[in-house]
């Protein structure tokens, strides 16, 4: 099954360039490999995440892998990158023979300009609505960075002031969005809640316990 995987990776790997050729200069193409969370971009073509092979998945990666093959491709979603670029994306799951997915083909187009041209028309002729903010993505190579982002998301609950319910919530939070996935993100985790690692492993096992007794996260 790994030598199925690896040759459909190897086919795809040549498609990537082809494709953000085309629609060049605002246009990325990134395959992940999600057997590798920590370096699952094994080939990239352009440049709007600001990624390099060998990089991390996303967050929403991460919430692919959280989902198992449970997920489902995920198709012109907009977000924004921290560094301001609004981009309408898709994520095309890559499944083997047997249907479990193990990676990703992700189209990222930088529709900035694109955007603040429609405001500007719109604007003019009077019916322009302020439209909704976007989400923003974290991209970048560094996994541990991705993570720390997904727990400043959670800043704002202080740990000591969580009853269980509330610890146990925030660890079903965590887990849903692919937290755990990534290697040493238990420790990652424990030390930014100030907890001991026995701790934090102790509420994760409680948080999925729970979650199968109510029939799996929503």
């Amino acid at each position: 099954m790994e030598a199925e995987r690896d040759a459909i990776i190897a086919a795809l790997t040549s498609v990537v360039g082809g494709i953000a050729a085309t629609f060049e200069p605002v246009c990325e193409v990134v395959l992940h490999d999600y057997r590798k969370p920590e370096k699952s971009v094994v080939a990239i073509a352009g440049s709007v995440t600001g990624r390099t092979v060998g990089g991390a998945m996303s967050q929403i990666g991460m919430r692919m892998v959280a989902r198992g093959d449970e997920a489902a491709d995920e198709l012109n979603y907009v977000t924004r990158t921290d560094t301001g670029k609004l981009v309408k994306s898709s994520t095309m799951l890559l499944r083997d023979p047997s249907g479990a997915v193990f990676g990703a083909l992700c189209v990222n187009v930088d529709v900035t300009a694109a955007s603040e041209v429609h405001a500007l028309l719109g604007a003019l002729a009077g019916i322009g609505a302020v439209p909704e903010e976007p989400p923003v993505t974290t991209f970048g190579d560094d996994i541990d960075s991705v993570v720390d982002v997904m727990l400043d998301a959670h800043r704002h609950q202080s740990w000591a002031l969580l009853d269980r319910a509330g610890r146990l919530e925030l660890f079903r939070s965590l887990d849903e969005r692919g937290v755990f996935a990534v290697r040493r993100a238990i420790e990652q985790v424990a030390g930014r809640l100030g907890i001991s690692r026995a701790s934090a492993y102790s509420y994760l096992s409680q948080s999925r316990k729970q979650a199968n007794n109510t029939g799996g996260y929503s």
